[in-house]
């Protein structure tokens, strides 16, 4: 199985740091929002990557952070007139309930910043204690360079650059023995959430939150970090810094980037007033058609969103989800149970598909490639299979297209809606053994809808209900 590794600009045979065994760090959202489907890419991309190691047999260790320590948070908060964790609470709820509509896998671990401080507190002390560190007036710096290989993931020459980018910046700049030199603690201001330190009240800077939380959660080394392209420099780079200065060893192995999103080809801004949440996407379309959509350009690609291309991505995934349920139909309807020989030797035939996926995940998780085996797969499903079919032929198609789906978290089982007239027959049928006082049967019906997906809610204007 081969990566492209960020550090060494090259596609490389991957190795786990134990055999059998992934460590996996992807850096997760700031919660003060719904996330936008900016924030998707690099969920669904590496969800996606994670899936596929679990298929080769791997144990992977996947451990994404919410970051609920921010000046974006505290903006929020004051403008609200609550408190920063009720922001980060909020956010946090909503963002879970948007990866489970995206069918994202829970985290092995989802560490919170805000929980994690007496850890960062620890790493900078160590950091000042071998003299990468230093305190100037309750602020402290990282000394850049003070770690010789500074700019090894961005390639950007220490000389060439100028401090500034995303990392937290005080006023004082003064203070700094270097100009690029950053932030690991910072004192609080009026209003804002803080902790005791060693140097002042006050909270850590963004890069060192990432770098305390890889250590607890997977160890001094790990085997892949991943994130969004934007993110490279300077967090990846001085999250870098901050744990092999720390560490004295590698701190990871690979380093995967997935591209930017545009949409209608320009940078996505709020400015630009097209600024898209999952959840607006969400009520347009079927939240599969966008991880469809997502997963349909190489991760490493700029990828463009569209009506037009979604169109095209709800279309394309109709035409794999429609052979799934023929095939269903055809394992209902089937005249006879076993495969025939012939059947058997077509059967046999499924195997060069499966060796197409797995050639295409195999080579820097190419889904695009990925998903145009699954359509081979689905074109040889409709051209062998029919009406005259075993059950066992059928359900051999069947299984195996699911199976792949599954692989790139797409859902192409699709369970049978029920009609709105059907679920208000049910309703009134309830309601009439209730008046009975028939509550058994008033209960079996409810349940029998919360099945499928119906929660009834009772009114005092009458009974209620929506699609969950």
């Amino acid at each position: 199985m081969k990566l492209y590794n960020t550090m060494t600009r090259k596609k490389e045979e991957f190795v786990p740091l134990e055999e059998g065994k992934v460590k996996m760090y992807v850096c997760g959202p700031t919660v003060y929002n719904f996330i936008h489907i900016g924030n998707a890419r690099p969920m669904i991309v590496f969800d996606t990557v994670r899936r596929y190691f679990e298929y080769k047999g791997y144990e992977v260790n996947f451990v994404s952070n919410f970051t609920d320590v921010d000046d974006k948070i505290i903006k929020k908060a004051l403008e609200e007139g609550v408190t920063a964790d009720e922001i980060a609470s909020r956010y946090i709820a909503e963002c879970k309930k948007d990866m489970e509509s995206l069918n994202i896998k829970p985290a092995t671990a989802n560490p919170l910043a805000a929980q994690e401080i007496d850890g960062m507190i620890q790493m900078i002390q160590e950091l000042i204690d071998k003299g990468h560190a230093y305190e100037k007036n309750g602020t402290v710096y990282f000394r850049t360079r003070s770690f010789e290989e500074y700019g090894k993931l961005s390639h950007k020459n220490l000389d060439d650059l100028q401090s500034g980018g995303r990392e937290l910046l005080v006023s004082g700049q003064d203070e700094k023995e270097d100009p690029l030199d950053f932030v690991l603690w910072k004192p609080k201001k009026d209003g804002e959430p803080f902790w005791d330190s060693p140097w002042s009240k006050g909270r850590p800077g963004w890069h060192i939150e990432c770098s305390e939380m890889s250590r607890k959660y997977l160890g001094e080394q790990i085997d892949i970090h991943a994130g969004g392209e934007d993110l490279i420099f300077p967090h990846h780079e001085n999250e870098i810094a901050q744990s092999e200065a720390c560490n004295g060893k590698e701190f990871a192995r690979y380093w995967m980037h997935n591209g930017f999103l545009n949409i209608d080809n320009k940078k996505m801004s709020k400015s630009l007033g097209n600024f898209r949440t999952v959840r607006e996407i969400g009520e347009k379309y079927d939240l599969q058609v966008f991880r469809f959509f997502m997963l349909s350009a190489h991760y490493r690609s700029p990828l463009n969103f569209s009506a037009e291309l979604m169109e095209a991505a709800k279309n394309s995934l109709e035409r794999i989800t429609n052979a799934v349920d023929h095939l269903k139909h055809l394992m209902e309807t089937a005249r006879t149970e076993e495969m025939t020989e012939a059947e058997k030797e077509q059967a046999d035939k499924t195997a060069e598909f499966v060796k197409d996926f797995e050639n295409a995940m195999e080579d820097d998780f190419n889904t695009a490639d990925a998903i145009t085996a699954i359509f081979e797969l689905v074109k040889f499903a409709n051209t062998t299979a029919d009406g005259n079919s075993s059950k066992e032929y059928a359900k051999t198609l069947f299984d195996l297209i699911v199976r792949l789906g599954d692989i790139l978290g797409l859902i192409l089982d699709r369970k049978e809606e029920m009609l709105d007239a059907d679920i208000e027959a049910l309703i009134e049928e309830r309601t009439r053994a209730r008046k009975e006082k028939n509550f058994q049967r008033a209960d079996e019906i409810r349940d029998e809808l919360l099945k499928k997906g119906i929660e009834l809610k009772d009114t005092r204007e009458g009974v209620q209900w929506k699609r969950v």
